[in-house]
């Protein structure tokens, strides 16, 4: 039972990481491009579902691990880094999302305090999903 376990939780792993990466990395290179900007912003209705699907495997198969082995300093890390990318994502999802969406279709850049809580954001998500990552194998 736990192999499967396992097995789906680094599916979701995979799945969530990926469009974390796909996204992170197109709103990196947007930053001064307003062509990207707009590929960026139609790219990340693609993204969000795979990310949240991804987080909820995450989740759900977390919680069963950790009642069938022992909690050490690592599962409780693990469990730490998982509310804070629930969190970062519930922020970008409800409180960036709604802004890029009023951005679709102008030939714009986004405005510097967006873009500032976006890398901030982007760094917290790069640090909490390696490390999660790096974890899952110690």
């Amino acid at each position: 039972m736990i192999n499967w376990l396992l097995f789906l939780h680094f599916v979701g792993i995979i799945i969530a990481l990926g469009a974390v990466t796909v996204i992170d990395t197109m709103g990196f290179f947007s930053r001064k491009d307003k062509k990207k900007t707009q590929d960026t912003i139609s790219a990340h209705h693609t993204t969000k579902p795979l990310i949240w699907i991804g987080t909820i495997i995450v989740l759900v198969t977390w919680i069963f691990i950790l009642f069938s082995r022992e909690i050490g300093t690592i599962e409780i890390i693990k469990s730490i880094l998982l509310i804070i990318m629930i969190f970062n994502g519930a922020f970008l999802s409800f409180h960036i999302s709604p802004r890029l969406d009023k951005l679709i279709g102008k030939k714009v850049l986004l405005p510097n305090k967006l873009q500032a809580k976006i890398a901030i954001s982007l760094v917290i998500s790069f640090f909490s999903w390696w490390t999660f990552v790096l974890l899952s194998f110690a």
